[in-house]
């Protein structure tokens, strides 16, 4: 056995930068309100699997997906002779070939659906335009992703395993040091870099980088940016401000159907044990405002999902609606007693425009 130069520097970057972002992306899904984030990274993500891809194609030796051994008798006698192997592999292995071909066709099928989920369930960044027309089904392009996002992490672990078995039976290979220092001690020859492929790792290492950064400091780009429209309800409809949003938060109509409208305005002498009665031309002017714009005519998220949420379509009650419960059940009872909350209601406690008619998961405060 001699020492090799198998992976070269930008194989090595491209590795610890896959793994940062894929590690960035999960920290940033666990917290609704660090969906830009999310989405930011996811697309730093792309940017770095299609340098990968280009640089399977015509990267140096060992990088190559042409290098990738895939055939199934290979496969067979590697796992068969695990424990003394017939052969050592400069590049990647027969398994590792299989699990990486996964990972990264894994990765690209958690882009694509994140991308779609994005645009037609958030109306936000590239794919926006597809929400209108596909909102009613946006629940089927998250859960996709989750599937693809789940699988990762699956294939994540089968890669794990495969380089501490490597290590614990075959230590002499060198093989998780060599993504540290490029070395292996195998027969073979070392990778070269020439000209070209310098300039093409830069600009796709580069470029992921500083995709990632304009999409941090740039909230507008229009990979991330939303398209909900903010509403100025004292413009639409100034009783509506005047007359609700002086006692409490200005619920957006579309927080409720018409059904729940309704029954609201029909009872304003009992408002939640308070008299809210309005005169005649108020109540008029109010209640077919709220009708008009009641969640039935929404396609936002939020509107969505309270809809499919309700049986009772006649619940007045925001927060007794199964969506808040459901949305809401993570928060612990001690967080609504707050000095800064108060009550389940305040909703502008957390949701810093929800009186501008939308409820964005990054414009949530952290009380």
């Amino acid at each position: 056995m001699k020492r090799v130069y198998v992976w070269t520097l930008p194989t090595r970057l491209f590795h610890w930068l896959f793994v940062s972002l894929i590690v960035g992306a999960w920290i940033a899904s666990l917290e609704d309100r660090w969906l830009s984030l999310h989405a930011a990274i996811g697309s730093a993500l792309g940017v770095l699997l299609v340098f990968r891809v280009i640089w399977g194609i015509m990267g140096p030796k060992y990088s190559r997906f042409s290098d990738f051994n895939l055939r199934l008798d290979a496969l067979k006698e590697y796992l068969l002779t695990l424990f003394n192997p017939s052969r050592h592999y400069a590049g990647h292995n027969p398994a590792a070939s299989y699990v990486m071909i996964a990972m990264l066709s894994t990765v690209a099928l958690a882009i694509i659906t994140g991308v779609l989920a994005y645009g037609i369930q958030e109306n936000r960044g590239l794919l926006a335009f597809m929400h209108t027309g596909l909102f009613a089904e946006m629940d089927w392009f998250g859960e996709i992703h989750e599937f693809f996002v789940n699988l990762l992490w699956v294939l994540i672990a089968a890669h794990v395993m495969g380089v501490l078995s490597d290590r614990l039976l075959h230590k002499s290979d060198r093989t998780l040091n060599s993504m540290i220092d490029g070395h292996k001690n195998v027969d073979g020859e070392s990778a070269v870099l020439t000209g070209t492929q310098k300039m093409v790792a830069l600009i796709g290492i580069g470029g992921t980088i500083a995709l990632l950064i304009y999409t941090l400091y740039v909230p507008s780009n229009p990979l991330t940016a939303g398209h909900n429209e903010k509403i100025d309800y004292a413009k639409a409809n100034p009783a509506f401000v005047n007359e609700c949003g002086s006692c409490h938060t200005l619920y957006p109509p579309t927080l409720l159907p018409r059904e729940s409208w309704t029954k609201m305005m029909g009872d304003l002498s009992n408002h939640f044990g308070d008299d809210a009665s309005l005169d005649p031309a108020d109540h008029t002017t109010i209640l077919a405002y709220l009708l008009a714009h009641s969640a039935e005519s929404s396609s936002q998220e939020m509107s969505v999902k309270m809809m499919q949420s309700l049986e009772n379509r006649d619940m007045i009650a925001i927060t007794q609606t199964p969506f808040w419960k459901r949305t809401h059940r993570d928060i612990p009872d001690e967080v609504f007693k707050r000095d800064a909350i108060k009550s389940r209601a305040n909703c502008k406690a957390c949701h810093s425009d929800v009186e501008q008619g939308i409820i964005e998961d990054n414009a949530i405060k952290a009380i």
